[in-house]
């Protein structure tokens, strides 16, 4: 068997002396043996899944030996030698499969789905693909910092089908980033082979319509594998660039244990044990005089007791005890929320110019802030928020995207792991549906799961009233509301928009800023000419009053001020909440304690909108006080329609006059 093994694959060292070529044996060596301790105690029941790469390790091995530990690499199920290879704690790595507190995600999330920035690691979500665009991010930081680091992100053949696949390659390809996309191809999507996934011949034909530079090897192949990243590395290193590797293989086991693998023939397991990366490798080591029976009887053993060692240690962990507190603590990275007092010189501006004054300050405040998304540097963007801002701060840090909404807010998160902040922009907000999973599943859960700040800013240009139909009039704040690790954000003035945009980009976690175009232009006020900050989660009582309280956010309150200034007699306490996210409950229940009446008012539909969770929380906290039913005033649970007379029966500006009147009479 040894002869057939050798004689499947041809090795070439090149440069490499004995004791790196050892080096390189035990670096795959040791994922092996813990794939095989692992399979054992998952059928024991002491650990309750595993994604097995056997038959896979050699890319692994070869790419994160090739890398400088500092580079970041993004890896996925198959890929337990990155975790290795940049020396993870084992009795972590094991207390992470235990749900253990001491593993990467305090028992929150399992397996793989963990990153480690002290190990330059940033874990994969089950949305395959997710990780590409958040490498951009990261390979963006290097070339900023024009620091010559490389990125590594992996894909398996299947995650290509999706759309995060494509954007992630052409953004880089666009933008020349210095990343490599490694695809192990192993000719499975879970149980769909490959000619049912794609019809190209090969990835690396892929590579073509991008522009972008590509390879192919043998995955199988440990030196051929480290030789490429090696050479791939350097070439980048003094031309930035993306590239495409294919790394051809095949997995030994199932997509993860219970799936099994009777989809697969039987002679892909005969062919493919043949090429098996480790048998190979240490044959190959064996015939060159490199490695004796001794050499690896001794590795063996020192691999062993660091894993029996590593698993004594999570055994004996207690089991994770649950701490509410906790829990809700560590969705947002806490400290000291930014201060930042208006000074007394003002000037009248519009909503659209306080955005744009906000937005530019911050950027001459936060030196690390880049600003990306479409049309937004010569043109200035499609409200000119960004208008001038290209000359001002350079291309660098104002960026002009491709419409590619999910790959963008994935490098947001990815320049906020290297330490930037990112503003991006929602051409409008109803595009937003477009990088929906990234939102989330990865900005609002990054510090919660992993510990890691996601720095980012959303803006959302929103709102109907502008006869521009149901895809670019949507108010879907509701959308978000109801994802925890969020932050949002919505003022209905030009002084709220100001400071609380420099507020949201000073935070260091995710935002997402809701700004109604029918107010860009349409509304001014006083605002402070200098930097200044508001607090992110405190509602405005912009008038008081004793027979009801009119909550509302957005246009919304420019509605009740109207109609309370036709009607001052109705004595209405309006509240701007300002904040969505927090919500300050205080500020609502002290109103309607006071008032014994409530009506909340919003420009989002009545089914699952925001006032549906306010009106149910003043139910349970001010049930005493009230002297009447929760009212609810919102628009049609329609789409937007597109004709004025359609749009004005949409909203709900008419109704909410009738319902507030039925309220006081009640």
């Amino acid at each position: 068997m040894a002869t057939a093994i050798q004689s499947e694959m041809q090795f070439d060292r090149r440069e490499l002396t004995d004791e790196q070529l050892l080096q390189l044996y035990r670096a795959i060596l040791f994922p092996r043996m813990i794939e095989e301790k692992m399979l054992i105690l998952l059928r024991q029941g002491k650990i309750s899944k595993w994604f097995s790469g056997i038959g896979q390790e050699a890319i692994s091995v070869g790419v994160t030996q090739a890398l400088q530990p500092e580079e970041f690499i993004l890896p996925m199920h198959r890929n337990l030698g990155v975790f290795t290879g940049r020396g993870i704690e084992l009795h972590r790595l094991f207390a992470q499969f235990q749900g253990k507190a001491s593993g990467f995600t305090s028992g929150r999330d399992r397996s793989f789905h963990f990153g480690s920035p002290d190990h330059h690691i940033v874990g994969m979500i089950s949305h395959l693909g997710a990780q590409l665009g958040v490498a951009d991010g990261i390979a963006l930081a290097n070339k900023l910092k024009k620091n010559g680091q490389v990125v590594v992100a992996f894909s398996g053949d299947g995650g290509t089908s999706e759309g995060d696949f494509h954007e992630a390659l052409n953004v880089a390809a666009v933008w020349d980033l210095p990343v490599i996309f490694v695809i192990e191809n192993n000719g499975y999507g879970l149980s769909t082979p490959s000619k049912e996934q794609f019809r190209c011949r090969q990835f690396i034909d892929k590579g073509i319509g991008y522009g972008m530079r590509t390879k192919k090897v043998d995955g199988n192949n440990l030196l051929e594998v480290y030789h490429t990243i090696e050479e791939l590395s350097e070439k980048i290193k003094t031309n930035p660039r993306p590239y495409l590797l294919e790394c051809m293989t095949f997995r030994m086991r199932g997509h993860e244990e219970a799936s099994g693998t009777k989809y697969i023939p039987k002679e892909l397991f005969e062919t493919w044990a043949k090429k098996d990366p480790v048998a190979n490798f240490e044959q190959y080591l064996k015939s060159e005089g490199a490695l004796t029976e001794e050499v690896e009887a001794e590795m063996r053993a020192s691999i062993k007791t660091a894993i029996n060692e590593g698993l004594d240690i999570a055994f004996n962990e207690a089991a994770i005890e649950a701490d509410t507190q906790q829990e809700l603590s560590d969705l947002f990275v806490t400290g000291p929320e930014p201060q930042a007092p208006a000074t007394n010189e003002t000037r009248e501006m519009r909503l659209v110019d306080a955005v744009s004054d906000g937005l530019k300050q911050a950027l001459q405040r936060h030196p690390e802030l880049v600003v990306m998304g479409q049309d937004i540097a010569e043109y200035g963007g499609v409200f000119k928020i960004t208008q001038g801002f290209l000359e001002e701060f350079g291309a660098d840090r104002i960026r002009n995207t491709p419409l590619c909404e999910s790959a963008i807010v994935g490098a947001s998160l990815g320049l906020s792991i290297q330490q930037h902040k990112a503003v991006m922009e929602m051409q409008f907000a109803d595009f937003v549906s477009c990088g929906f999973n990234q939102i989330v599943n990865n900005l609002a859960k990054a510090n919660w799961r992993w510990g890691q700040r996601a720095d980012v800013v959303i803006r959302m240009p929103t709102g109907a009233g502008v006869g521009a139909g149901p895809f670019h009039s949507q108010s879907n704040e509701a959308w978000f509301f109801h994802t925890p690790g969020l932050k949002i954000l919505y003022p209905a003035f030009p002084a709220d928009a100001k400071g609380l945009l420099t507020a949201a980009i000073a935070d260091p976690n995710p935002v997402m800023f809701f700004e109604h175009k029918a107010l860009y232009r349409s509304l001014s006020g006083e605002v402070p000419t200098d930097y200044y900050t508001l607090p992110m989660d405190q509602a405005a009582v912009l008038r008081e009053g004793e027979s009801v309280s009119i909550i509302t956010y957005g246009m919304g309150v420019h509605w009740a001020l109207k109609l309370i200034e036709n009607q001052p007699e109705l004595d209405a306490e309006i509240i701007d909440l300002r904040s969505l996210a927090p919500i300050d409950w205080a500020t609502i229940f002290a109103s309607v304690k006071k008032t014994s009446k409530a009506i909340i008012l919003h420009e989002d539909t009545l089914l699952g909108g925001i006032g549906a969770e306010i009106a149910a929380r003043i139910a349970d906290d001010c049930f005493e006080h009230l002297d009447a039913p929760v009212v609810r005033s919102a628009s049609l649970d329609t789409p937007v329609p597109f004709a004025a007379a359609l749009e004005e029966n949409f909203l709900p500006q008419k109704r909410f006059a009738d319902q507030l009147q039925r309220l006081l009479a009640y």
